[in-house]
């Protein structure tokens, strides 16, 4: 009862703050009258606790502006209406992006960049189902097609984009799949995401959700000779943590060596529930509980980390009252 009246209470704050009052124009989204006010609570966390947007940065905003006036200058360009769409993702406004990219769906259905993005941010808001079926058409989409780089809205240090647009279809799948414990369906997109890999980054990122995967299906073997492609001498850029948890999971380095020094770094996120994850399936199921747990306190929702302890504390709690 108390679980389901701090529900209704949450689901009452997200219908008010979200809906304008009658005969009030709405806003385009993502404007600065819309970010942290009609959309302060974007969704309800699978635990049952409202996720509200968090402040965004000077700089995030400045270049909102400056992808809103572009847009504006030509709502119908695909680049207008995905940089727009990204930017406002950016300020923490997943719901206004997720409006914007479906505006791009129906103006340009056979981009599959559309579908990408929509179904990256149905992720963040916890609609995984939705997100499945955004990223399974996108994988029809390119189907035949070259791959592209995906230029990068949070640049890098060396400013060198390490993603493309097939690889990001197939990571954010199998990340969706994962997140609903479908393991059969999350590997096969990792599988694939790793098979098109471009460099070394992709290579990390995907065998750390495949280890993983294969661990929790039980083939703790096979696990292993996933690991086999992972050597401390790779030419990582971007994804470090990636790269030191399949080092971890190896045994070559310590779960003190994961994480990046800037505690900001939403990697480490990644880093917390990949430790927290091969404590429990190693079979010390508390001191994984405990560090899932402890993760959620720390902030950070949208990160896939995150999310990913969310999922699992969620299914062991509905696995308790069944």
């Amino acid at each position: 009862m108390k679980y389901l009246l701090k529900l209704l209470v949450a689901l009452f704050a997200v219908n008010t703050l979200a809906q304008p009052v009658p005969g009030t124009p709405v806003s385009d989204p993502g404007s600065p009258e819309v970010i942290g006010t009609l959309v302060e609570i974007q969704t309800m966390s699978l635990l049952g606790d409202p996720l509200r947007m968090s402040d965004p940065s000077e700089d995030t905003l400045e270049k909102l502006s400056v992808a809103r006036s572009d847009y504006q200058a030509d709502p119908d360009d695909a680049d207008n209406i995905i940089w727009y769409g990204r930017r406002t993702a950016y300020t923490g406004d997943y719901r206004s992006a997720i409006k914007i990219f479906s505006e791009g769906i129906d103006k340009h259905p056979q981009d599959a960049r559309m579908y990408r993005h929509r179904g990256h941010r149905f992720i963040s808001l916890r609609e995984f189902h939705n997100a499945i079926a955004d990223l399974e058409k996108a994988v029809e989409l390119i189907k035949g097609t070259d791959d592209q780089v995906e230029p990068d809205g949070l640049p890098n240090a060396l400013n060198i984009p390490v993603s493309s647009l097939h690889t990001n279809i197939w990571y954010h799948l199998g990340l969706a799949y994962y997140l609903v414990h479908d393991w059969d369906n999350a590997l096969r997109a990792y599988n694939t995401g790793f098979a098109a890999g471009l460099n070394d980054d992709n290579l990390v990122s995907t065998t750390h959700w495949r280890y993983m995967i294969m661990r929790r299906m039980g083939n703790e073997a096979e696990a292993k000779v996933i690991l086999d492609d992972i050597s401390a001498d790779m030419e990582v850029i971007e994804n470090h943590v990636y790269h030191r948890l399949c080092l971890f999971y190896k045994g070559e380095i310590g779960a003190g060596e994961i994480t990046e020094d800037d505690q900001d770094n939403p990697t480490n996120s990644a880093a917390a529930y990949g430790v927290a994850n091969w404590h429990y399936y190693n079979g010390d199921h508390e001191e994984g509980l405990r560090r899932l747990r402890a993760h959620l306190d720390s902030g950070g929702w949208a990160s896939f980390g995150f999310i990913a302890a969310e999922a699992d504390l969620a299914a062991l709690g509905k696995t308790e009252s069944e």
